[in-house]
């Protein structure tokens, strides 16, 4: 049986695209109306305050990384620097391409999670999970997996904030610098479980 969209997945969806083709400022219920012919007032229906559609956005955002990350991992979790820097590499291969908008959405979220906990906790684990991390630094024989999975996440949204913000737009970027990307993550990995 086809998995139905929701209306409530389908307004997370267009504030996404807004968030990300027009910033922060153009994330209103009003657009997402509008964006999705919808009477006037539906998108307040599901989500009567900004916190509430920004919240729902963040944790719309956050199922959809873990989606793509367990369609990701083959079914036995890797147990090399190799195989992980392979799964991990890949990951941000898609964040950089196919996934460019949800990038470039978080980014402009950043905003309205600035003073807000909840909203900034949720918007600082959308697209890395730290439990995950910690779960494959800890498979890897890593002497201390959780220190380590701190610093692969720092290091994974450092890459990822590099591409996203430099000169060469979102989705553009060469096989070169994928390869690129590539050794770096693998030299990391590999240091970071100290083989």
């Amino acid at each position: 049986m086809p998995h139905r969209t929701s209306r409530r997945d389908l307004i997370c969806e267009a504030a996404l695209d807004l968030a990300a083709e027009g910033g922060n400022h153009a994330l209103t219920h009003q657009g997402i109306d509008a964006r999705l012919g919808l009477a006037k007032g539906s998108t307040s229906y599901y989500y009567r305050t900004r916190h509430a559609l920004v919240s729902a956005v963040i944790e719309h955002l956050t199922l959809r990384s873990r989606e793509y990350f367990r369609d990701a991992v083959p079914a036995h979790p890797p147990t090399t620097a190799s195989q992980a820097a392979a799964v991990i590499s890949d990951q941000l291969e898609t964040l950089l391409t196919e996934r460019h908008r949800d990038v470039a959405a978080r980014y402009a979220l950043m905003t309205d999670a600035a003073a807000d906990d909840e909203l900034r906790n949720g918007l600082a684990s959308c697209l890395f999970s730290l439990p995950s991390a910690t779960e494959l630094m800890n498979s890897l024989g890593a002497q201390s997996p959780s220190s380590a999975a701190r610093d692969l996440v720092a290091l994974l949204e450092g890459l990822v904030f590099t591409h996203a913000a430099g000169a060469r737009p979102l989705g553009a970027t060469t096989a070169g610098e994928f390869e690129s990307l590539r050794a770096t993550v693998h030299l990391w990995v590999a240091a970071l479980i100290g083989k």
